[in-house]
């Protein structure tokens, strides 16, 4: 598969995955091949580009965190119920995500991925947009599997 059939293909699983549950953001996080950190690949509903230049610790910011727990993880009120420093979630902050949700996307069984939906205004993600948000994640794992190779 070619990286941009892969991407269109990454593309239209976030933008549908966006109107399925009404969210202002999608941002695709992947851990670099090697090394720990972490670096935002792909985004619809960006306010700008700087998702691109972001990249986190292993175990820093929400893709960190994700990748190092393996599992789902929802932030409401940011920046104001934040855990530790503002600064430690550079996505958030880009983007000004109040509310956000992500899951863990899983090559070989191992974390290496974080799907991430957020929305500007308090708006929480009920039970069905984080089955939704699961269940995108999934797709997404199978198209990128190849991609990630490990």
């Amino acid at each position: 598969m070619t990286e941009i059939k892969e991407l269109q293909k990454v593309i239209k699983v976030c933008n549908r995955l966006k109107g399925q549950i009404s969210c202002d953001f999608v941002g695709l996080a992947i851990q670099n091949r090697v090394g720990p950190d972490v670096r935002w690949h792909y985004a619809v509903g960006n306010l700008n580009d700087k998702y691109k230049r972001i990249t986190v610790r292993f175990g820093k910011g929400i893709a960190g965190k994700i990748i190092s727990t393996g599992t789902p993880m929802m932030m409401v009120n940011f920046p104001h119920q934040a855990a530790g420093k503002v600064t430690d979630y550079p996505i958030a902050l880009a983007e000004k995500l109040n509310t956000s949700y992500a899951v863990p996307l899983f090559f070989n069984g191992v974390p290496k991925g974080v799907l991430l939906v957020g929305n500007r205004e308090s708006r929480p993600f009920n039970d069905n947009d984080q089955e939704v948000v699961k269940e995108s994640g999934q797709a997404l794992e199978a198209i990128l599997k190849d991609y990630i190779g490990i």
